[in-house]
């Protein structure tokens, strides 16, 4: 770890100075033109129609599969002129499909037109094992448009075809378990460029604070359950609940439910995997340009060059400054590159390496405070603005970065093996003070004599993992059905090292007596806190908490295909968990906690294959989540390890999904339906009146209901959305007022849909909806305050000026709506405020 530093900016700083480091931002800019720069963009040439030359095309006709009745015209899709094969087509429908075939742009064999009833004889082709590759390979693109997602369906890029996890080795359609895919077309459209504002729009996920305990960040809920450490880049952790960009997506995947055997300890309600841009099989080069309210500016830039046969680059780059629309004060700007490449000697081995970057500097707004009397956010008291910032603009800051490297290696062992294997580290900080507006003093009757005290809130935080996981996967036959084996092991040390800051009074203000030290106290309706100077002098209070987490894991997959209609999947893993805390203080002592945990977890499932096009499944998996499992939790209520817990056995999570799963619309729409259950026993707790010890007495259930759209249901019109209704109950508690009480955290109920529809060929427009329910407070079960419900709704239209350009429009929040987006835990919470009306408009220029 590195050693303890004041960071520059916070050795002498007034409010001005504050303001005039956000020009500094605009250095990153050479970011961006140095991208393409290295990248020679002149040189890009589109290739597109190139990809098809020499290419057979299967007709559009259905074939016999044995064992099954004929599915209706409409099953096989129509193929694009850019495509060399059906966006999804089943494993038994191409049995001579290669994993080469991308790269090399060999012909794909025509599907045979239907057979009459003597000549359909030998089934065996129909369950003949699939490539080897478990996933489609990473110059996947070759076959489609210039950049075009290689997981998605080339003619319906709201639909994700297969997951990039290669533990998930068959298409979404035949995987039986609810799975979130976000690609990023549905990304752009959204306008979600980072992480916390996808989470705003996506049903099921539910955004949560940062607090004293846990650092300011992504922390997600999923299905009910805190997801913040379980978040992963191309399969592997991500820890520490760092702040993240999507300039470098291209697309998002939520797993449902717990998913040990795929991501390992916690994943109670599930996991969040990002996958990153990959080098392509095309030369392109795509640059957009950002104006919006709120001064925003943002640019990005997208290269892929094709050096040769063997070596292909790709080069990501992005900078922003922008305001935050509806909030005074409050800043974004961001920074970030990656670089990525494959070279592929021969079609039995490639080497990937990618490296990513990113710099966050934010003024950190942390709310606004809580009307204890009437029970709402002061902000829905007429008189009292949105737009006030109660923090201290001249002392708070937040800054964070992300440093990451990757190389891989996938090599095929013999026809039917594929051994692939992953060595990641990362590193990350989150460095802020912020001020939390938790409390207000009321003098008489009228608002304008009352003040709020905004108490400083700060962390410093180094994140750092070391990775290797390596799979081998198989396929062969046997006991009556095709399997696909995947079996691997993991290896990583995660290191989370954290500090607060001292130093945060100032002269500029005192506050009343029984006041703590570093608190603003400001007017309610008028705190102009820009105005107030500062003259402290923050450092870093050297009093470290250092957790490291030693893993090692094993598993087994097995996909088993017994025909066209069943397909069993099954898994099971086994994680050595090793867990050391070390607390340091500035006064000499040490203070030492260890934990070791042995976790065993497996998933089953069946599915059913009616139609090639549609599946019916049912499933059932395990996870655990050891005490220390929040590696960034200050503390035993938030997820941490302290004296009174660490001698805890693992929290134990249980789910069982029912659910279908369909392509319609000439197989370019996936719709799905799914009812679940999920169960956590051993749930830590504390008893009121005691502050010492933690129990594992606690047990809750959650049930629901999940409904997912994504495709095109015409040529012209898009649609990605979908709906989840949640009941949650406190089963056991060794708080006997708990028991029967719902989730805090989380909305219970919640609707997306995202629509576009393309008027001509140079014009499209499309809108968004949004809706999330009511979300009550509280630790796990509700205290009684809750934030109200919103409908939000979103605008934008798209004019394709010529080959090269297009122009985008969108408005975001278009009503204005006063929403917020979660609320602290106490019975006086802060609440965080969601961003107003923006709005933005996009030049887009593609070679």
């Amino acid at each position: 770890m590195s050693s303890i530093k004041v960071p520059a900016t916070l050795r002498s700083r007034s409010a001005p100075a504050i303001i005039d480091r956000r020009k500094d931002a605009g250095r990153a800019g050479l970011v961006a033109a140095a991208c393409i720069a290295v990248a020679n963009p002149t040189g890009v040439i589109a290739q597109t129609a190139q990809t098809t030359q020499g290419t057979q095309q299967p007709q559009p006709t259905t074939p016999v599969l044995p064992q099954l009745p004929s599915p209706p015209a409409n099953a096989s899709p129509p193929v694009s002129p850019a495509v060399t094969a059906p966006s999804n087509p089943a494993a038994e429908q191409l049995p001579a499909l290669t994993v080469e075939a991308p790269a090399k742009k060999k012909p794909v064999a025509a599907v045979k037109p239907a057979q009459s009833p003597s000549q359909a004889t030998a089934p065996a082709p129909a369950v003949s094992p699939p490539p080897a590759a478990a996933v489609a390979p990473l110059d996947a693109t070759a076959t489609g448009a210039p950049g075009a997602n290689p997981y998605a369906d080339p003619s319906a890029a709201y639909k994700v075809d297969r997951s990039a996890q290669t533990k998930l080795t068959e298409p979404l359609l035949d995987t039986p378990r609810s799975v979130t895919t976000i690609s990023k077309e549905v990304l752009e459209d959204k306008g979600a460029t980072s992480v916390r504002e996808l989470a705003r729009t996506t049903p099921g996920v539910t955004l949560g604070t940062g607090e004293g305990g846990n650092p300011f960040g992504d922390r997600l809920y999923i299905r009910g359950f805190d997801a913040r450490n379980d978040a992963y880049i191309n399969g592997i952790r991500d820890p520490g609940t760092p702040i993240r960009e999507n300039f470098n997506t291209e697309q998002i995947e939520i797993l449902k439910g717990p998913s040990a055997t795929i991501g390992g300890r916690g994943t109670s309600g599930g996991a969040v995997n990002i996958v990153t841009k990959q080098p392509a099989g095309q030369d392109f080069t795509t640059v957009t340009t950002t104006l919006g309210t709120d001064n925003t500016r943002r640019g990005t830039v997208d290269v892929n060059k094709v050096i040769n046969n063997e070596l292909s680059v790709r080069v990501n780059g992005m900078w922003q400054n922008a305001n935050v629309a509806g909030r005074d004060e409050v800043f974004d700007d961001r920074w970030g590159g990656a670089l990525a490449a494959v070279w592929k000697p021969t079609q039995s081995f490639k080497l990937t390496v990618d490296y990513f970057h990113l710099n966050l500097d934010q003024l950190p707004d942390w709310g606004v405070p809580w009307d204890s009397v009437n029970h709402r956010p002061f902000t829905d008291t007429p008189g009292v603005k949105r737009s006030n910032y109660y923090g201290y603009a001249a002392r708070d800051f937040q800054k964070g970065q992300q440093d990451i490297v990757t190389t891989g290696v996938e090599a095929k062992v013999f026809d039917n093996a594929t051994l692939t294997s992953k060595l990641r580290y990362g590193f990350s900080t989150i460095d802020y003070i912020a001020s939390a507006p938790e409390a207000v003093t009321r003098v008489g009757l009228d608002p304008a004599n009352w003040t709020v005290q905004s108490r400083p809130k700060s962390r410093y935080q180094e994140n750092e993992i070391v990775a290797n996981q390596t799979d081998l996967t198989t396929k062969f036959h046997a006991l009556g059905g095709n399997h696909t084996i995947v079996t691997g092991f993991e290896i990583s040390r995660e290191d989370i090292l954290r500090d607060s800051y001292t130093g945060l009074a100032s002269e500029a203000f005192n506050p009343p007596p029984g006041v703590p030290v570093g608190t603003l106290v400001v007017p309610l309706l008028n705190p102009n806190t820009a105005s107030i100077g500062f003259s402290g002098s923050p450092t870093r209070s050297g009093n470290t908490a250092d957790v490291l987490v030693d893993t090692k894991s094993a598993y087994i997959l097995d996909t088993i295909k017994f025909s066209p209609q069943w397909i069993f999947t099954g898994g099971i893993r086994l994680d050595d968990y090793d867990l050391s805390y070390t607390q340091k203080n500035a006064n000499g002592t040490t203070t030492r906690l260890a934990r070791s945990d042995l976790l065993l977890n497996y998933n089953v499932g069946i599915t059913y294959k009616p139609l090639p096009n549609g599946s019916i499944y049912a499933a059932y998996g395990t996870s655990s989540n050891p005490v220390g499992n929040e590696l960034d939790g200050n503390g035993q209520s938030y997820g941490g390890i302290s004296a009174g817990n660490q001698l805890l056995d693992p929290e134990q999570n249980t789910s069982l999904e029912f659910g279908t799963k369909w392509e319609l619309f000439n197989r370019h729409i996936m719709a799905t339906a799914s009812v679940f259950q999920t169960d956590k026993d051993n749930a830590r707790e504390t008893k009121v009146g005691d502050n010492v010890n933690v129990y594992s007495s606690g047990s809750y259930r959650i049930r629901g209901v999940e409904l997912g759209l994504g495709g095109n249901v015409t040529t012209a019109l898009s649609l990605y959305g979908g709906a989840v209704w949640m009941d949650s109950e406190t089963l056991k508690s060794i708080n006997p007022a708990d028991v029967g009480k719902r989730f805090a955290n989380i909305a219970h109920e919640s609707f997306n849909l995202l629509a576009k529809y393309k008027l001509t060929d140079w014009m499209s427009v499309g809108g968004q909806v949004t809706y999330r329910g009511q979300i009550n407070g509280g630790t796990l079960a509700a205290n009684g305050n809750f934030i109200r419900e919103f409908w939000r709704f979103d605008a934008n239209a798209e004019f394709q000026l010529n080959k090269t350009l297009s122009l985008q429009f969108q408005g975001i929040n278009l009503t204005n709506e006063l929403y917020y987006d979660a609320l602290y835990r106490s019975g006086t919470p802060f609440v965080y405020v969601a961003p107003g009306r923006a709005g933005y408009v996009t030049l887009q220029a593609k070679f």
